[in-house]
């Protein structure tokens, strides 16, 4: 047997499969548990040493003789965290992550030494927000002067673990475009947003060579085949952000189809052949790890929103599923704003999540619960709705992440967009687009044939895929557009309280 193996640093657990490419099969999938430290207001971060840990005990739970069979691997990983080393290749502090928003304070700074977010578009593509690298960084720069003053080396998530498996320090163009401070029309780092950061320093040389896609990285070394039971010596592909990854293992690498997960954010991109940039950026302009473009949207509170509502009532996740399923469509007139960690889209960093529509008769928990899910989904038709003003079509919607197992709330999806929703057999996202990209390494693919390697190896779960039902669709169309009109009264509270 040969497999290859793809891995997914993501921000509640690290995930690995090990495909069977000639059998066409998931031959074992693993994972380990991640701890966010959120102690404080909008505080998110995590000890990279903790993701290496992660990584040996997901395979350590695989058999041996699995481990031995990988003939590639790849890595995806979370986006936008700020990874800062020494000299020496050691962390000088947590990783601040990606839902992390306690860094709006630098993003306005930056903002304001650019002349303006509309500026940072112009010059890289996407505004500074309090998701992205580039604030993250500015924040450290003022707030722990020691700790800047001893940085060597900035990676982001999926670049540490590649490090730790290879020794070489490299980052590609899908997941640097995350940063904030890279220009995804020219595919380089953007000198202008750089020296606004640092106007003593040159930070590039901080920062790791851009890699190209379909690249070899390097090679499994001696020290990471000890501690992970992994082949010494065999390739490592570029790997790249889980949203680039979860591009390739949902097919979306050529224009028309829109992918949705549904996890602890929610993200919605699809494919370009040409550089998407919004200048109201609603939706970020990224790159994909495949040689093209993914413009992308996404949100900070999606599964969240349901485990809001499942510990305000005590519900485990059959209960919740059997009364999201027994409310109707629109909740009776309940609406959510599920602003519960902040918002990235839109841009409220100080949000907090509204209920609207309650009266006497419809406070009832199914219409809750069901408002929390609708409210989630409400912000990615946003995003599609975004993508269709920048004249991107898409014709289905391919949903993955956790909450796709969900059989109502992938007809919402359906039906919010009005759209047909599509599942794949091969449900493991991010980690199996790893693997793939692993694949296309080992059988010297590039991007001309990669679409048709991918199609290969996917296909439909016809039981869990979705048509739009007409009525339901009408009925949110409606709603909707009420949910719009409160995000702007939303907008106005949030930036008053800023």
């Amino acid at each position: 047997m040969r497999t290859v193996l793809g891995i997914d640093l993501g921000t509640q657990s690290l995930k690995v499969v090990f495909y069977d490419f000639v059998q066409k099969r998931q031959v074992a999938v693993a994972s380990a548990p991640l701890t966010l430290n959120q102690n404080g207001a909008g505080l998110a971060e995590q000890e990279p040493n903790a993701w290496t840990k992660a990584l040996i005990l997901a395979l350590a739970a695989v058999d041996q003789r699995i481990r031995a069979s990988a003939t590639a691997v790849a890595v995806s990983g979370q986006q936008h965290g700020l990874v800062l080393l020494d000299r020496e290749g050691v962390a000088l502090r947590p990783a601040t992550l990606w839902c992390d928003t306690t860094c709006a304070p630098s993003c306005d700074t930056l903002h304001a030494e650019l002349g303006g977010a509309g500026q940072a578009i112009k010059l890289a593509g996407n505004p500074v927000l309090p998701g992205y690298t580039a604030g993250k960084l500015k924040q450290v720069q003022v707030q722990e002067p020691e700790v800047y003053r001893r940085i060597q080396h900035i990676l982001l998530p999926h670049d540490y673990l590649n490090y730790v498996l290879t020794g070489t320090m490299a980052m590609e163009f899908g997941d640097a475009s995350g940063t904030a401070f890279f220009d995804v029309r020219e595919r380089a780092w953007s000198k202008p947003i750089l020296h606004a950061l640092d106007r003593e320093r040159d930070i590039r040389v901080w920062l790791p060579p851009l890699i190209q896609p379909f690249s070899r990285l390097g090679s499994i070394s001696e020290t990471a085949a000890a501690l992970t039971g992994l082949p010494a010596g065999i390739p490592v592909a570029t790997g790249g952000g889980d949203n680039m990854m979860a591009a390739i293992g949902t097919g979306n690498l050529v224009p028309g189809r829109a992918t949705i997960s549904l996890g602890t954010s929610g993200t919605l991109f699809a494919y370009a052949d040409q550089p998407v940039v919004d200048p109201n950026g609603e939706i970020a302009a990224f790159c994909s790890a495949t040689g093209g473009w993914l413009p992308l949207l996404c949100t900070m509170n999606c599964t969240l929103a349901g485990e809001w509502g499942r510990r305000l009532f005590g519900y485990d996740m059959d209960r919740f599923e059997a009364l999201i399923a027994e409310a109707p469509a629109g909740s009776e007139g309940v609406i959510t704003l599920p602003f519960f960690s902040g918002e990235r889209t839109p841009n409220l960093p100080n949000a907090k999540a509204w209920m609207i529509g309650l009266d006497g008769t419809n406070g009832l928990p199914r219409n809750l619960l069901r408002a929390a899910v609708e409210g989630a989904t409400f912000a990615l038709r946003f995003g599609l709705d975004a993508l269709r003003r920048l004249e991107l079509e898409s014709n289905q919607i391919v949903l993955t992440g956790g909450g796709s197992s969900s059989a109502t709330w992938r007809q919402i999806v359906a039906d919010v967009c009005n759209k047909p929703v599509v599942v794949l057999e091969q449900d493991q996202g991010a980690a199996f687009g790893a693997a793939l990209q692993a694949l296309a390494l080992l059988e010297g693919i590039g991007a001309e044939d990669f679409p048709a390697l991918v199609n290969a190896h996917l296909s439909r779960d016809e039981a869990r895929c979705h048509e739009p039902n007409p009525t339901a669709a009408a009925t949110y169309r409606d709603i909707y557009q009420t949910y719009r009109r409160a995000v702007e009264h939303a907008r106005h509270f949030s930036l008053g309280d800023a």
